[in-house]
This record gives structure tokens, sequence and C-alpha cells, in this order.
């Protein structure tokens, strides 16, 4: 059987008509057609076969109903949903992008500020065990874990790497063979979850 398209009908009389749906008959369970009078909004309910049937008129067969065009009404309730739909997307897709150059932004400033946290902690490295005691070597240490609270709290995390599986997507293998990492020749770093540099190990 034919579908019913949403729209405006005329009457093989002459009376247009606006379909509002389609149902079942609780007696037979076929299906019956819903529309109403665009003259004086009147509701009728004829089935969907009778709706459907051509009629003979002075010898000629013709449509009972003839679709006519569309409904105004409805294709411009289309178009707003799917301006509104597409308004809403931009919006959201606004904030996002806002985000992720916030989220980024700093990752240029980043490049500059990181090795001079290297060298900070470098330095502390190659201390003697006398040495440690000094008070400016607390002062440094003091320093550096302020400036690591600061990294993180800008979503800035070290990879680990001493003893970690070699992973090709965090680090790069500078020298040796196998899946271990052995030393940490330079510390990798990621900014809320996206590497902006690897790490430079060797392998055992």
């Amino acid at each position: 059987m034919l579908e019913i398209k949403n729209g405006i009908y005329k009457h093989y009389k002459g009376g247009e008509y606006k379909i509002l749906g389609e149902g079942f008959d609780s007696q037979d369970e076929g299906g019956v057609v819903i529309y109403k009078s665009l003259k004086d909004n009147k509701i009728w309910v004829r089935p969907k076969s009778e709706f459907l049937e051509e009629v003979e008129v002075k010898g000629e067969k013709k449509t009972r109903f003839e679709f006519l065009h569309e409904d105004e009404d409805e294709i411009w309730e289309h178009r707003y949903k799917r301006a509104l739909a597409d308004y809403q997307n931009l919006l959201k897709q606004t904030v996002k992008d806002k985000e992720e150059f916030v989220k980024y932004a700093l990752n240029d400033f980043l490049q500059n500020v990181l090795p001079v946290y290297d060298h900070l902690k470098m330095a502390l490295g190659g201390l003697k065990e006398e040495e440690e005691k000094n008070p400016w070597v607390e002062g440094v240490k003091h320093v550096l874990k302020q400036f690591k609270s600061v990294l993180e709290q800008h979503g800035i995390e070290e990879i680990g790497t001493v003893g970690a599986k070699f992973d090709h997507e965090t680090m790069e293998a500078i020298d040796g063979a196998g899946e271990t990492v052995a030393v940490e020749v330079m510390p990798g770093y990621k900014l809320h979850g996206k590497v902006i540099r690897h790490a430079k190990v060797i392998v055992k």
C-alpha cells in the first residue's frame, strides 16, 4: 500500500485538507488517515485504503485525494529546528576549540621553560654527599618542589622512564637494544595527556 506523505491534499470535490497523522482502527486494526479541513478546521478520519483509492468522476478516474504540497508550517519548523541544532553544535564546537586552545597555548612557552627546570634537576643530581647539606642546595630543592607543583597545576606531567618498558609513543631510544629503559638522558613531558617532548633514553 502506498505511503501517505505529510502535507496538503485536495479532495476531488475541491476541498483542501492537512494530514495530521495515521492510526489504526481498533475494530479491524486497519490503517486510518487523520486529516483536517483547511476551510473549517473539522477533523476527519478515513480508512487509508479509501484515502488512497481512485474514484470515477464523469467517466474519468481520479484519486480521491491529490497531494498538492508540503505543509509550509512544518517546513519552517523543520528549518528552525535544523538551524537551532546547527547553532547549538557551533556553540559546542566553539567552546571545545577555546578549551583546546587554552589547554595547549602553554606549549611554546614550556619549550623555553622546561630546559631551565631540567638544568636545576641536573645540578642537584651531580652533587656530592657533603654538598647536599649546603643551605643553598636546600633552597634549590625548595624551588624545584615549587616548580614541579606549578607545572602539575597546569596539567604538565613528567614521563616515567627508568625501569619502565620502552614506549615509542612517549620515548626516543638514542642507544642500546632491548625493551627496558636503563638510563634517562633527557626527561620527557606531557601537557594534559599529550606528549609535548619525548623522553630520550638508553634501553637494555
